[in-house]
Parts: structure tokens; sequence; C-alpha cells
């Protein structure tokens, strides 16, 4: 039997686990959100150790991770930002720098070439860094723990490392469109 689809159902959880997630923060059953949201957390490790430990990668799942990820995180964002649990103005620089990174793929997509997923470090370290704000800004909420400054702190870490990270897409595949253009026109 081939396990190969398997990293790509579990991207495919993660997914159909955003709207209860969002629908029981909204509901402020947090203890519940956070549940489901620890799962969809550990199931973005768990597809990609299986990808990575069986060479089980595909384009679909290529796709898929990163897809998965931004919904997650900016349904998460958008959603604590209504219920006054993080700053709407820090829920808007997470879905703007995706909007942004994920406009910037597609064009490039269609203008230059197949975008082959690569997230950089700090990409990987943003996206790290903002599931733990959710999940402990849902701790906080659903049971009073961890304190305000840690909260602080990682929005913080969340909002440096959404800018760096943004800029570093933008500069990189901006440099990489460049590059892609020039080689093309010397081999016309």
């Amino acid at each position: 039997m081939n396990l190969r689809w398997l990293p790509n159902a579990i991207s495919l959880l993660r997914i159909v686990l955003i709207a209860p997630i969002l629908s029981y923060i909204l509901g402020a059953r947090y203890e519940l959100a956070l549940v489901l949201f620890f799962i969809a957390g550990f199931s973005d490790g768990l597809d990609g150790f299986l990808a990575k430990t069986f060479n089980w990668h595909t384009r679909l799942g290529a796709l898929l991770d990163p897809i998965a990820d931004k919904l997650l995180a900016a349904g998460c964002f958008v959603t604590l930002a209504m219920q006054g649990l993080i700053p709407a103005w820090l829920a808007t620089l997470v879905v703007t720098r995706d909007v942004v990174i994920i406009g910037g793929a597609t064009a490039y997509n269609f203008l230059i070439r197949p975008v082959q997923g690569e997230p950089t470090r700090i990409s990987k370290l943003n996206t790290v860094l903002e599931l733990f704000l959710v999940l402990f800004v849902l701790s906080r909420a659903g049971y009073g723990w961890p304190d305000e400054i840690t909260i602080i702190v990682l929005g913080a870490a969340v909002l440096v490392t959404v800018v760096i990270s943004g800029t570093d897409y933008v500069w990189s595949w901006s440099r990489r469109a460049r590059r892609s253009r020039s080689e093309q026109g010397m081999t016309k």
C-alpha cells in the first residue's frame, strides 16, 4: 500500500479544522478552539515530517501545506482580533503579508515560471511564532495562562518576523524575477 497521499490528507484535515476552530473562537469556547488548534498545529509538523522522512513530496503537497498554514493563521488572527484578544493592526499585518506573498507567487507562477515552494528560514520562524501566539492567546482566554507579558513579547516577535519575512519575500522574488527576465532576454 502506497502512503504517499498521507501528508496531503493531513493538510486537507488541517483545512477542514479551520471552520470549527473559528466557530469556537467566535462562540468564546476557547478551550475547544484550543484543542482543535493544537491538533491542527501538530498536523502541520506531522505532514512535514512524513514528507521529509519518507520522501513523500508531491506538487499538490507543496501547495496544500502553505495554503493550509496561511488559511489557519489568517482565519485565527482575524477572528481573535474580532474578539478583542489581539490587536486588529497585528491581524491586518499578518493577513497583508500573506496576501502579498500569495499574490506575488501567483504572478510569478503565471508570468515567469512555475513556483517551487521554498519557504525561507525567517518565514518558517514567522509561521511557528504565529502558531504559538494563537495557541497562547487561546490558552490565556480559556485558562488564564500564560501571563500577559508573554503574549506581548510573543506578539512583538511575530511583528518583527512578519515585517522581515515579508520584506525578504518581496526582495528575493523580485530579484529572482529580474534574473529570469534577463536570462530569457539573453536566450532570444
